[in-house]
């Protein structure tokens, strides 16, 4: 087959000051000449190995998700060009999908949600039983249960407790991983009697014709008329949480103000230098967005300089001792008082 040419995009040379004033719907970028385009031919293979006859189709839009009203899945756009993959991930840090091992993950627990809409499984009372009533009013906020073995665990931030038609997303997307080794990795958790139906379930309808097929696209990207820079104002202000500024006392346990340190690297310093690496090892164990964990180190570091703190000892030992503080600084936030909700992604 013939490769098909790469289109050009007269935006992706601008700075990025111009760059922000784009508004979304004259981006333009299609999931068709990507390398999304790769990912969706995998996810039709990986489904049409396990007998499911339906395929979601897919468009772009501003973020994932799968609507209630059409069996399909929308892409964020900044996935279908590296210029906005490298704006999104300076604004937002995190690029949500950004490889082809982190977009299939998503992709299947989308296909979760489009499986369920096109045979209508959540009328089934078997369904209803195990994962509750789609009806449910979905919450804005939720507060997981970390230890909870009745659900699966495939998104971060234990998204399957979000709401029963995310529960059985993210079970239909461990089910259908490739080697997931579903029946050993959860034997003894009660979230197995979810995955033995989803996989009963998923054979009875693999010869039925689904009973919605309708190929809309709901908020497809050229109906967005913000800019760039509006669409990150408002990423930004809906990650942010407020944290406690409690950090003096343990900064002063692990760094030192003895002016005989003076000559040593300043704990602001150091804390900079070893930021991506500490911000990304607390986000992988904690399931905090690194957006968040980076505001608390900005609040950590400038309060290090306001201390003149120094860096006094070993940098791996320190750095260590660091990524301890702010994991447990981040568990108080998420589970302590004064933080009051859970995002639902």
């Amino acid at each position: 087959m013939p490769r098909r040419p790469k289109r050009r995009f007269p935006w992706s040379r601008l700075s990025e000051e111009k760059l922000l004033q784009v508004r979304l719907k004259d981006l333009k970028v299609t999931v068709e000449g990507t390398w999304l385009e790769r990912c969706v031919r995998t996810l039709h293979e990986e489904l049409d190995g396990r007998g499911i006859r339906f395929k979601p189709h897919v468009w772009i839009s501003d973020e994932w998700f799968s609507p209630s009203d059409t069996p399909g899945i929308a892409i964020p756009f900044y996935l279908a060009h590296p210029r906005l993959m490298r704006l999104e991930r300076k604004k937002i840090i995190d690029v949500e999908g950004a490889t082809e091992r982190d977009c299939m993950r998503i992709l299947r627990h989308e296909a979760g949600h489009v499986v369920q809409l096109a045979y209508q499984l959540n009328r089934r009372r078997r369904w209803q039983k195990l994962f509750g009533r789609a009806s449910q009013r979905y919450p804005r906020y939720y507060r997981p249960d970390p230890a909870s073995k009745n659900y699966v665990q495939h998104l971060r931030m234990w998204y399957a407790q979000s709401h029963p038609e995310e529960d059985f997303a993210e079970t239909f997307a461990v089910w259908l991983t490739p080697r997931s080794n579903w029946r050993n990795r959860y034997a003894g958790w009660p979230a197995l009697r979810k995955l033995k139906y989803v996989d009963e379930l998923m054979a009875e309808i693999a010869d039925q014709r689904p009973r919605m097929t309708r190929r809309g696209r709901t908020d497809p990207l050229n109906k967005y008329k913000i800019t760039l820079a509006e669409y990150y104002q408002n990423k930004q202000a809906l990650y942010a949480v407020d944290t406690p500024k409690t950090y003096d006392r343990d900064l002063h346990r692990l760094f030192s103000a003895d002016p005989r340190y003076k000559r040593s690297q300043t704990a602001s310093t150091f804390l900079r230098n070893n930021r991506t690496k500490i911000r990304q090892m607390v986000a992988l164990w904690t399931g905090e967005r690194q957006f968040t964990l980076d505001s608390m180190l900005d609040d950590m570091i400038e309060r290090c300089r306001e201390l003149k703190l120094r860096a006094v000892g070993g940098e791996r030992q320190l750095r260590m001792d660091f990524t301890v503080l702010l994991t447990a600084k981040t568990v108080h936030s998420l589970y302590g008082p004064n933080r009051k909700k859970w995002f639902a992604l």
